[in-house]
């Protein structure tokens, strides 16, 4: 029999208050969930509350979380307007919430055991972040009022009964913590078993779905995901982010339909590309400037089987060198960091990616392929196509497009949020 739905967290009292300005309300009437602080005309309220949201007539809009530290004043948590007198209690809708989300993606996530398990405003869930390394979950608190100890204790109860992992790590990232006024942590194991702490990422072939689902505990302390057939060693607490880069998973499988001939990943990282091309083309090199992150690229290709070569360099000098040098390449995938931060960074960026694409495209053959990726939020789809069309102009090559593509299904999209639509990963076919 299905079991009956959740009942809805009962509500409390609201005491704490945030007034927005006429801005402030046409942004939150747009669908946006944030609310910057030049638009709040007034509040009473604690760091981290829940607070009633009202407009300057004192109409109730709905219930929102509150930082006083943040640029971004207010993040809604709920938009239900019955009542003015009474906000969700916090830590039972995070827990309903965080059980949305694991349906979700049993319902979507397909043939891996490493996905994004909560995508903070994309989840409804504003400021947290979980992803599953098949038995490790890590997660990621950014805002005060996720940083409760209340709340805190809903996240971890609440993983822990849906998915039975091993381990929860907590990973930290101090500059946010400093943003939002909280005390410094260390990134840590929160729950479970210290060997959780080292796992490695293992692999099911495309076939069938493989459901979201929780493991079976394992005596040794090797663990392994799946991510699209190929394996990946993932440490816990080491590396960018939670560990590893899980919204490139689907393009990394698309990336290898087209791959053929010499192919040269850079920004490699853990070789998350490279090892999807390896099957594929008859040589590939990874390039990155971090020599930890190479080494972990040659483990995952001695766990695969392959002998690939990892280049340590300036990515922007090697593209520079090896252009001059006239070598060639039937395929080159870009995928670098974020080169905007904020808007400032724009033009910077922009010049940044051309830069790295007109080097790329110089070194192409005809009929080779270009993987050219950008997760700089403040770069515009429209201003990287356009970018990269720059960059195709200059080095006199012709662009033909296979494919537009995102972030994996696991990192969903709000219409009216496009800070969820961070990442672009083009595909084109080259002539000349």
């Amino acid at each position: 029999m299905p079991k009956p739905p959740a009942p809805s967290p009962k509500p409390t009292p609201a005491s704490a208050t945030v007034t927005l300005s006429p801005r402030g309300l046409a942004r939150l009437k747009s669908g946006h969930p944030w609310v910057y602080k030049s638009d709040i005309a007034a509040q009473n309220a604690e760091p981290g509350a829940t607070v009633a949201v009202l407009d300057q007539r004192g109409k109730f809009h709905g219930t929102a979380l509150y930082s006083s530290a943040s640029q971004i004043a207010i993040r809604m948590i709920s938009r239900e307007t019955t009542s003015r007198d009474a906000v969700p209690d916090l830590p039972s809708l995070i827990a309903q919430r965080i059980r949305e989300a694991i349906a979700y993606r049993k319902t979507y996530v397909q043939n891996t055991n490493a996905c994004r398990v909560v995508f903070s405003e994309a989840d409804f869930l504003p400021g947290l972040i979980v992803d599953r390394y098949n038995d490790v979950l890590s997660l990621q608190i950014l805002t005060q009022a996720m940083d409760a100890e209340p709340v805190r204790g809903a996240i971890v109860e609440t993983l822990i009964a849906e998915l039975k992992p091993e381990g929860i790590l907590e990973r930290v990232d101090p500059r946010i913590r400093e943003l939002e006024q909280l005390p410094p942590r260390d990134s840590a194991l929160l729950w479970g078993k210290k060997s959780s702490t080292i796992i490695t990422m293992n692999v099911v072939p495309e076939g069938p779905s493989t459901e979201l689902k929780a493991q079976s505990p394992k005596p040794n302390d090797q663990r392994r995901t799946t991510n699209a057939g190929v394996s990946f060693h993932y440490s816990g607490l080491e590396g960018q982010k939670t560990g590893a880069f899980l919204d490139q998973r689907e393009n990394y499988a698309a990336a290898a339909r087209y791959a053929h001939g010499n192919a040269l990943d850079i920004f490699c990282y853990h070789g998350g590309f490279a090892l999807h091309l390896a099957p594929v083309c008859t040589s590939v090199a990874g390039v990155d400037s971090s020599r930890p992150a190479l080494e972990v690229a040659e483990k995952n290709a001695t766990l695969n089987h392959h002998d690939l070569d990892w280049i340590e360099a300036n990515a922007f000098d090697l593209l520079r060198d090896y252009a001059d040098a006239g070598n060639k390449y039937q395929t080159i995938v870009l995928d670098p960091p974020a080169f905007a931060k904020s808007k400032r960074d724009l033009h910077k960026a922009l010049s940044g990616y051309k830069e790295l694409n007109l080097r790329a495209l110089k070194m192409l053959q005809p009929g080779g392929i270009l993987i050219s990726c950008s997760c700089s939020f403040h770069v515009s789809s429209q201003d990287f196509q356009e970018t990269i069309a720059s960059a195709a102009r200059d080095a006199h090559k012709s662009l033909r497009v296979l494919e537009f593509r995102g972030a994996t299904q696991d990192h969903p999209v709000l219409l009216n949020v496009p800070e969820t639509a961070y990442l672009k990963c083009l595909i084109f076919h080259v002539s000349n």
